[in-house]
């Protein structure tokens, strides 16, 4: 008996008996569109959840061209939704060159292929350092809010300016009346470092807010016309007074001026989520871009480790739209 033969399967000669290439892809490419379909589902789930708080708490969701209303070197001025734009727009053009890129190793033009690559990384880099500024003017706050018993936040505005938000910085009005007592390592052993404290007190607010009859109290609910609530000058002094217990500054994954916590929480785990992907992404194409100078795909005589990087730079690119989606714009 013939132990060697090799029993029948029934798919000899077919595309996926084995020998041949599905759907004309190699092993790397089909790997990396698993990561990508994988990846994808995560991104969905991680979209429906917020799509799924959203629709539970949208009366009291922050309003985002509120929130993003910031532009490098021009503070103080509205902008809302205009560097968000820009940023967006960066990363889809970084997706545009990464394109030529691809082509120009299809055509073996290691030179083309260095230019472009070279401005996706540029691209990469910009996107993911306006990401952290964005952040950073997030996590900082601009006007301040106060934080009630109930856990939510009472926001200012000005009646004779249209209803015009106004910081808590310029309501505040007298001493803070509280110093903080530093200790040092001989007083004792400390395993929490200090908070900062607030810039102003619930009294300087309070003691201003009376002094100042234009203004009003903006709640966090919003109105029919998907504007935040502005209350009456006496029922904004019994909110301030009887309701309000702290002063909140910027946001954090407990406390939010711009509105519900919740917000704050999946803004910072998702689009921080995205900006590892970006930044691992211009990682990858530092390594595959200094391999490209090296010659290595040119004596291989292909340049698909560029097309498959660019496969992977696309799908966080197409990511982004959603999130934008998600968060700038519904």
């Amino acid at each position: 008996m013939d132990t060697t033969a090799v029993a029948k399967t029934g798919t000899e000669g077919k595309l996926w008996g084995g020998g041949s290439q599905p759907l004309k892809a190699s092993y790397g490419k089909l790997m990396m569109w698993f990561f990508i379909l994988s990846d994808a589902l995560t991104f969905s789930g991680f979209l429906a959840a917020y799509g799924f708080s959203r629709f539970k708490y949208s009366s009291e969701w922050p309003i985002a061209d509120e929130v993003f209303n910031h532009f490098p070197f021009l503070h103080g001025t509205d902008a809302p939704m205009f560097y968000v734009a820009l940023m967006t727009f960066i990363l889809i053009f970084s997706s545009v060159t990464m394109v030529l890129a691809v082509d120009a190793g299809h055509q073996m033009n290691k030179n083309k292929v260095v230019t472009y690559m070279a401005l996706t990384i540029l691209g990469g880099l910009v996107f993911v350092g306006s990401q952290a500024w964005e952040w950073a003017n997030f996590i900082s706050g601009e006007y301040g809010a106060v934080e009630t018993r109930s856990g939510k936040i009472l926001q200012f505005v000005d009646a004779s300016n249209d209803n015009k938000r106004i910081s808590i910085t310029d309501i505040a009005m007298g001493e803070s009346g509280t110093e903080r007592t530093r200790h040092n390592e001989s007083e004792g052993i400390w395993y929490m470092s200090e908070k900062d404290l607030p810039s102003v007190t619930l009294q300087q607010v309070k003691t201003g807010f009376e002094a100042n009859e234009n203004l009003r109290v903006r709640t966090m609910t919003l109105n029919e016309e998907g504007e935040k609530t502005v209350l009456d000058r006496a029922t904004s002094l019994d909110y301030l007074n009887n309701r309000g217990i702290g002063i909140i500054e910027g946001a954090n994954l407990t406390k939010n001026e711009y509105g519900a916590p919740l917000f704050a929480d999946f803004f910072f785990f998702i689009t921080g989520f995205h900006g590892f992907h970006v930044f691992s992404g211009v990682v990858i194409l530092c390594i595959i871009f200094f391999n490209v100078l090296l010659g290595t795909y040119e004596r291989r005589g292909s340049y698909e480790m560029v097309e498959k990087v660019g496969l992977y730079w696309h799908f966080v690119d197409l990511v982004w739209v959603f999130v934008f989606t998600f968060f700038y714009l519904v």
